[in-house]
């Protein structure tokens, strides 16, 4: 009968689980719950005596060990404390989840058999996930204090609380300390559940937003005997990171540490970040174990922060004693302890806000969970939490600080101030080497003294303290090795036809040498570490090898005269520039005969135009301003006029015999002269330029004159000029010729498109340079570069020594030593590569127009003040007033106004030619008559008046 019924119960726990899985869980997460039923226990308005709690978790694992005795603690706490539920006692249930899925589901539904109120648990994400569609539809809170996947935090469980931290925020300061210490690069070792799954996917996330990634994702089964483990880090140790993240469980975790010591992999070099449950797993041992510690030596963790309270420190105390722990002493905690016994205080805080609003623990059936007939899966004892809502929301509204911290939740339902201790194994224990906070990152002071500071996050604001690596090292580990656990690395080198002075085979031990290789041997011995490598020569050499193919196939790297564009991008990494590229045109050029007009090149047409009219003007001003001072700039029409174009053009040689008195004359002739100093010497050094420079010719001017003709184009065979040529200018293919070597570029140059060679020659300025410096300076550039680019090293995607060799070619570079490789392999033309353009030393108006605008203001103010000074002494003179006398006996007035307004612009010219010292006495004169005038008016004023 006792072995019917334990068959009967054994077989039940399987149906009920198969039956929930495939019918009620769908219905639950994407239907709606219905309106329940109202059969349920009778409700009371009074609190009621006892209150169920539940908690779900594995009893004897590394976290269950620390959360049991803790859980019980905190339920004895708050039943004896008289001010938190006012008598109402909590009842606590115990299920244990075994670390199965399948039995923590079986064990979980009965647990809602007992009516509880709020769960606790469980410590798996796996079994969590599962659990949490139980909850949702019974309307049960779950608070769960282990349970770190970051997907529990969605939407789809509104019911799941975490009382932890997530482990999206342990990732991140991850990725935090791996961007501290320079590393792209990381192998991720995890188990393969959910807990693992959901973690390592924030850690990916992470990375990439440090410009850094998971180069490889190594999962294993957490019941994997160590063979396996043994072959998954046989694998990942042949590859090229050495940065290692293990996001295990704590029970079985230390296994890759035993597999790894084993393989040689926890020496120098190699770098282990573990997650939480490392220090978990470590802060439960009893007493330390020096073999356990031997395995992680350099090893650095993670650990969740807590806070250093009082409250904290006293229950650390009473854990020694504990009556429901398995052993006395320190054993078997950790920070899941703290978290545990918040999460029961969580519970009772938010029971009693509960009950103070005026809620009642009443269940009632839901009509979606009733047996069929013959059925014996007993649905109807799953009752929904009619209080569920209320108290979940009560629950997220609490704020109390615990043995953890504050317990506050976020909008998102996480709690506040997430922050992990970073420790470093080494000797017999661990030793604190910072801190990470979600407001601050990494630093090394305590989280909650930066809450009151304004968070600062920048890379200079993050700080932890040295590290002692594994190998007892602390020196930063580079973070990564060659691949193929450090093979030789396999570097391509094209086998060139012509131009071997950048690349060619050699009969040499190394194979190669050129100028690119002693440019890449140079820079790989800048770097602090060896680099062994072989040089592969890539093509027949009959050829040139197409270059897209070399940097396509799967070589370690590509070394040699390799132009960096756009498409290989995509493919390769590229160092950095070691010699500036661009794409030229080299044509045949012919010297121009000499020109008898030549003198007249130095300037443009409107430039001698301007420049003769200001000769002109400037005279003109000068004469009349001399003109009343100065004899040598009077006399007959005819003598004036050759003056004024005399002296205009004798200041261009500064041979004027006139002497200027004037001062405004000579204000306006010191101006000018500067002008003319300014012309003369640039007209005579643009024309001993144009007369002493070779001048040559040709019929293409650059590229846009060679698109737009006909005639066949010539390429190095391999370049990528081939491609741009089609592609991106639209030149057709057939006019296209592929030349092998400089002597095939001579031979199509000389023959000309119409004896069967090629008009012009487009390819890179690094190999131009060297042909034109071979040719007597027969050929020559025209146009500028119509592209920009650089030769650089190829390696795979992401390789680090990408980075590392860009930085030695910068050392090259400002050293010097660059310059020096390419003065012992390239030779420098004696000849000007580009045809001078005479259009380009003419000189036009825009050099000089400033002098222009200053002398002519110049000369107009000088104009103006003489006009002024002219027409106030014309006032003073008054013509009419010496004609007055003879005009009134010969004529009539009104005869004698009419003549004087025809002859006034007259006598206005005539006083502007006379000499200014005749003006002066004839001003004198009248000043003297009408003084005799005054005084005789005012005798004769005297003698008739009456006595």
């Amino acid at each position: 009968m006792k072995e019917f019924l334990l068959i009967s119960r054994l077989m039940t726990r399987p149906l009920i689980f198969l039956s929930l899985l495939f019918i009620w869980v769908p219905i639950g997460v994407f239907c709606q719950t219905g309106n329940a039923s109202a059969s349920s226990n009778s409700s009371s308005s009074l609190r009621p005596k006892v209150i169920n709690i539940g908690s779900l978790f594995t009893l004897n694992s590394v976290i269950g060990r620390a959360a049991s005795p803790a859980i019980q603690a905190a339920i004895d706490d708050v039943n004896s404390d008289l001010s938190i539920l006012n008598g109402v006692e909590l009842k606590h249930i115990v299920h244990d989840t075994n670390c199965s899925g399948f039995v923590g589901t079986v064990e979980a539904l009965q647990l809602m058999e007992s009516d509880v109120v709020v769960a606790i648990g469980p410590q798996s994400s796996g079994i969590a996930h599962v659990i949490s569609h139980v909850v949702n539809e019974l309307h049960v809170p779950l608070l769960s204090f282990g349970a770190t996947d970051p997907t529990l935090s969605s939407l789809q469980y509104p019911y799941f609380l975490r009382t932890t931290h997530s482990d999206y925020f342990q990732m991140y300061a991850i990725a935090d300390i791996v961007d501290y210490f320079g590393w792209k690069e990381v192998i991720a070792i995890y188990v393969d559940d959910d807990y693992g799954r959901g973690g390592i996917s924030v850690l990916g996330d992470a990375l990439a937003k440090k410009r850094a990634k998971i180069s490889y994702k190594a999962a294993f089964n957490s019941g994997d005997p160590k063979n396996k483990i043994n072959d998954l880090l046989v694998e990942v140790n042949l590859m090229e990171s050495r940065v290692y993240v293990v996001h295990v469980n704590p029970d079985t975790g230390l296994n890759v540490f035993s597999v790894a010591k084993a393989l040689n992999m926890m020496t120098a070099g190699y770098v282990w970040i573990a997650t939480d449950w490392l220090t978990s797993y470590l802060d439960s041992m009893e007493a330390v174990d020096t073999d356990t510690m031997n395995l992680l030596q350099g090893v650095v963790a993670l650990r969740r922060y807590t806070p250093d309270t009082k409250v904290k420190k006293s229950f650390i105390s009473r854990w020694n004693n504990l009556k429901y722990k398995e052993r006395a002493g320190p054993a078997d905690f950790n920070a899941y302890a703290l978290f545990a016994y918040d999460s029961v205080w969580l519970a009772a805080h938010a029971l009693e806000v509960f009950l103070n609003e005026g809620g009642n623990v009443s269940f009632s059936n839901d009509p979606k969970l009733h047996d069929e007939k013959g059925s014996m899966l007993h649905l109807e004892s799953l009752r929904v939490f009619n209080g569920g809502q209320q108290l979940l929301q009560t629950l997220l509204r609490m704020n109390f600080t615990g043995l953890s911290g504050q317990i506050q939740f976020t909008p998102d339902k996480d709690l506040v101030h997430p922050a992990f201790d970073v420790l470093n194994v080494g000797g017999t224990g661990t030793r604190r080497i910072g801190y990470w906070s979600n407001y601050s990152h990494l630093s090394i002071v305590p989280p909650e003294s930066l809450y009151e500071k304004p968070a600062n996050i920048s890379t200079g604001s993050q700080h932890l303290y040295s590290v002692i690596w594994p190998g007892e090292t602390t020196a930063t580990p580079r973070g990564w090795v060659f691949p193929n656990n450090g093979q030789p690395l396999r570097i391509a080198v094209p086998n060139r036809v012509g131009y071997k002075e950048f690349v060619s085979k050699d009969d040499s031990p190394q194979g190669v040498r050129g100028y690119c290789i002693d440019v890449f041997e140079a820079a790989i011995n800048l770097l602090p570490y060896a680099v062994p490598h072989t040089y592969i020569l890539f093509g027949d050499g009959k050829k040139n090898p197409s270059y897209n193919d070399l940097v396509y196939q799967k070589f370690d790297a590509a070394v040699g005269d390799i132009t960096i564009v756009t498409n290989r991008t995509k493919i390769v990494d590229f160092t950095q520039p070691y010699m500036e590229s661009g794409l030229v045109v080299v044509v045949p050029v012919k010297e121009t005969k000499s020109n008898p007009w030549a003198f007249l090149k130095p300037f443009t047409r409107e430039m001698w135009f301007v420049t003769a009219g200001f000769f002109l003007f400037v005279g003109a001003v000068v004469w009349i301003l001399e003109h009343r001072l100065n004899h040598e700039f009077r006399g007959s029409p005819r003598q004036q006029l050759i003056t004024i174009f005399w002296f205009s053009f004798s200041t261009m040689f500064f041979s004027h015999r006139e002497n200027t008195v004037s001062t405004l004359g000579r204000l306006v002739l010191i101006i000018w002269l500067f002008v003319v100093l300014i012309i003369n010497s640039s007209y005579t050094a643009s024309l001993t330029s144009i007369l002493t420079v070779q001048q040559l010719t040709s019929g293409i001017q650059g590229i846009d004159s060679l698109i737009s003709n006909n005639e066949p184009i010539g390429i190095q065979e391999g370049s990528f000029a081939l491609n741009y040529l089609i592609d991106e200018l639209n030149i057709a293919e057939s006019r296209i010729v592929r030349l092998k070597n400089p002597e095939a570029y001579l031979n199509a140059l000389e023959l000309g498109p119409k004896g069967g060679g090629v008009a012009a020659i487009v390819d890179e300025l690094p190999y131009i340079e060297l042909f034109l410096s071979n040719t007597n300076c027969k050929y020559r550039t025209v146009g500028q570069e119509f592209t920009k680019s650089g030769w650089g090293f190829a390696f795979q995607r992401d390789s680090p020594l990408a980075v590392d060799l860009s930085t030695a070619i910068l050392q090259l570079s400002e050293n010097g030593d660059l310059q020096k490789i390419h003065n012992k392999w390239l030779k420098q033309t004696e000849c000007s590569m580009q045809i001078n353009e005479v259009d380009e030393n003419q000189l036009d108006l825009t050099s000089f127009w400033g002098l222009f605008l200053i002398c002519g203001i110049a000369c107009v103010l000088a104009l103006i003040m003489f006009s002024w000074r002219v027409f106030t002494q014309y006032r003073r003179f008054s013509p009419e007033e010496e004609e007055g006398n003879a005009v009134e006996e010969m004529e009539p007035a009104r005869s004698a106004r009419r003549s004087i307004r025809s002859t006034s612009f007259k006598h206005l010219m005539d006083f502007v030619d006379r000499k200014e010292i005749e003006i002066k006495e004839m001003l004198k004169r009248k000043n003297s008559n009408e003084s005799k005038g005054q005084s005789h008016r005012s005798m004769d004023g005297q003698t008739s008046s009456p006595a």
